[in-house]
């Protein structure tokens, strides 16, 4: 391999100005877009030689033919120009979004000389305040019906306002109070676009000022007799009223903010929004994002923006995010620009993260939202028939396999600083976990990870059946007949091999077409290792690397690269995320029994004291390294027990000795 591209441009051709830079494929694509400070200085890491990139920058980098760039006077410039081009251009290296819900908006059509209220998913309406997005719209229309008692303004469709125009006869919002009539005359335009004004000015958050104005209305029309306007008036509070209960209060009144959770791992991230206006949350939005380059958050954080406030999106004040981009004053002022073009409002936007209080609280329930929903989206994905069907043949395609991998073995290993190593071995059938045939493995000694999957897979492969009569007939792995490795075990440990306590099954239904191993090349080869000593030549075999999400094959110099948005390695990442989760929940039983074991032996140490200790120290390894004065400080220890727990835990004689 080369050390860099062919096209990269000579030393002092790129300027150190701040600007926007492209990168073009063969048929003259924009593959990728980026801003700099200094072209120069940014460029100049693309360039580097291409062992050293990102796997997923190399791809990029060696995938396009030529670079481009273009010199502004700012980096706010250079922000602006980056907006631009992506929205333009769309480059499949930038980040991509997914959403596949349109979301229902509140728009005010203040352009037209009439203003008119609608409920609408079209975004493009010219002159119009949007409001949103909400996430269901029968809500959005209950609520609309509540504030036309308040704010009656003109809610009906062209054809019908000019109907009761001609026939001077207001249609039955105008009859019934939920409509000024401005069709028939009963108030002038300006007076009506008035209470459009003050409509738009509630929803964005100015909420007591109405209520108040509404109550002093009500008392001196009250006091002057006017028991008439005083019934209106009373009606139109109890309807701003009974809108505002129908939001939570989450912070203060004068509170207007966006509040921004991002869950993201190496292939996706899910974006939360929720809307807070006059310290009520007002809607909530939600979608993914492919990420095709290696994007850290503080970045991701300014595309996620890009998006929000795309498209003639009014942002508040003050936005709050899970981290600070490097130019977020440039962004502030793109923000405080988006403000001006959606809706004449100036000022400054504040981007902010939130440390403390009530902001603080309501961040981690968005951020808690986020986690979720990326939980639920690749799992999903990762259900949906079609989509496991396409992933499997594209795992047969990319690793060279005669048939698609109808059953996928996956192995990871866990272990606390060297003890208590353990390994687990999850199975998909058709791109399905089957639980009830996972496997968990004690490990009695291991040099290093590499070791440990050399282990477990010739404990695994051993045990391969021949034929399903086979697989009738002898015992499973949790008998304790997994080879010589595992009888040195103690019954206790052999037994454990079963998962979730499954009622006794055949040990496997059929062999593997497919085993992965968590982990890069090291522990590919320690596998292949395993299947060359048990003679075993028809099983593919292949580790993915989890910083890159890479596909490691054996006696392979090069990785395979899966496209980022693909269906087949999301599924090749959820089995190996499964295979973690459940190495690492049998290596905290296997640990908290080791102490737990230890710790019952000491005289007056019974199992409330037991799980005082572990606790307050939460883990094994700080109550092995603890004084005796700070086993004294857990409720129910005295000094003379602390030192007899602290001598015990650390007599390498003892029965804590492994």
């Amino acid at each position: 391999m080369a050390d860099t591209v062919s096209y990269r441009p000579k030393a002092g051709e790129i300027p150190t100005q701040p600007g926007v830079y492209r990168f073009r494929d063969a048929s003259e694509r924009i593959l990728y877009v980026g801003k700099a400070k200094n072209l120069r200085a940014r460029l100049s890491n693309y360039f580097a030689p291409l062992q050293s990139l990102h796997e997923r920058t190399r791809r990029m980098v060696t995938t396009a033919v030529s670079v481009e760039w273009t010199v502004v006077a700012s980096e706010f410039e250079a922000l602006q120009l980056e907006f631009t081009w992506i929205k333009e251009f769309d480059p499949p290296f930038n980040v991509q979004f997914r959403d596949d819900k349109s979301y229902p908006y509140l728009a005010i059509t203040l352009a037209e000389s009439v203003p008119r209220v609608i409920v609408t998913r079209n975004k493009n309406i010219t002159g119009a305040r949007y409001f949103g997005p909400y996430t269901k719209v029968w809500a959005l229309r209950e609520t609309v019906d509540l504030m036309l008692k308040a704010f009656p303004m003109r809610s009906c469709t062209d054809s019908t306002y000019k109907r009761a125009e001609r026939s001077g006869r207001p249609c039955l919002l105008g009859d019934i109070g939920k409509c000024a009539a401005p069709c028939v005359g009963r108030v002038s335009k300006e007076d009506h676009k008035s209470i459009a004004l003050d409509f738009a000015s509630f929803m964005a958050g100015q909420d007591t000022r109405y209520v108040n104005e509404l109550t002093t209305k009500m008392t001196t029309a009250a006091e002057e007799q006017d028991y008439e306007s005083a019934a209106r008036y009373r009606d139109q509070r109890s309807a701003l009223e009974t809108v505002l209960t129908k939001n939570a209060v989450v912070l203060s009144d004068s509170i207007d903010a966006d509040v921004i959770g991002i869950a993201h791992d190496e292939l996706a991230a899910a974006v939360q929004q929720f809307v807070v206006r006059g310290g009520r949350i007002r809607g909530v939005h939600s979608w993914v994002v492919d990420k095709e380059l290696d994007v850290e958050l503080p970045e991701l954080v300014e595309s996620v923006l890009q998006n929000a406030y795309g498209d003639d999106v009014e942002p508040p004040r003050r936005v709050i995010v899970p981290a600070l981009p490097e130019d977020a004053p440039e962004l502030e002022y793109w923000l405080a620009a988006r403000r001006w073009e959606s809706a004449g409002h100036t000022g400054r936007v504040t981007l902010s993260v939130a440390r403390r209080g009530e902001l603080a609280a309501l961040a981690q329930t968005v951020d808690t939202n986020a986690r979720n929903a990326l939980v639920l989206y690749k799992t999903r994905r990762s259900g949906d028939f079609v989509a496991r069907s396409q992933a499997l043949a594209d795992i047969q395609d990319a690793l060279g396999m005669a048939d698609a991998p109808l059953r996928i073995e996956c192995y990871d290993v866990s272990h606390l600083s060297g003890t208590n190593i353990v390994a687990s071995m999850v199975v998909f059938e058709d791109g399905l976990p089957r639980k009830d045939q996972y496997r968990r493995f004690s490990i009695p000694e291991s040099t290093d990870d590499t070791e440990s999957i050399f282990q477990t897979l010739s404990r695994r492969l051993s045990h391969l059946d021949d034929d399903a009569e086979a697989a009738e007939t002898e015992p499973s792995l949790g008998t304790g007949t997994a080879g010589s490795a595992q009888s040195s075990e103690t019954a206790q440990d052999a037994q454990e091999t079963v998962v979730d306590q499954a009622p006794p099954r055949r040990r496997f239904a059929y062999r593997p077409n497919l085993l992965i191993v968590d982990g890069g090349q090291p522990q590919v080869n320690a596998a292949a290792r395993a299947l060359r000593e048990q003679g075993v030549t028809d099983i593919q075999l292949c580790g993915i690397a989890k910083r890159l999400e890479e596909i490691w094959l054996p006696d392979s110099d090069y990785p395979v690269i899966l496209p980022r948005n693909s269906d087949a390695l999301f599924l090749i990442q959820r089995i190996r995320d499964e295979a973690h989760r459940f190495a690492i929940t049998y290596q905290r039983q296997r640990r908290r029994r080791d102490i737990s074991s230890v710790l019952s032996e000491i005289p007056g140490v019974g199992p409330s004291r037991v799980r005082e200790l572990l606790r307050h120290f939460g883990s094994v390894t700080k109550l092995r390294t603890a004084s005796a004065e700070e086993i004294m400080v857990v409720k129910g220890v005295g000094p003379a027990l602390a030192e007899t727990i602290h001598s015990r835990l650390r007599d390498p004689a003892g029965p804590q000795a492994r």
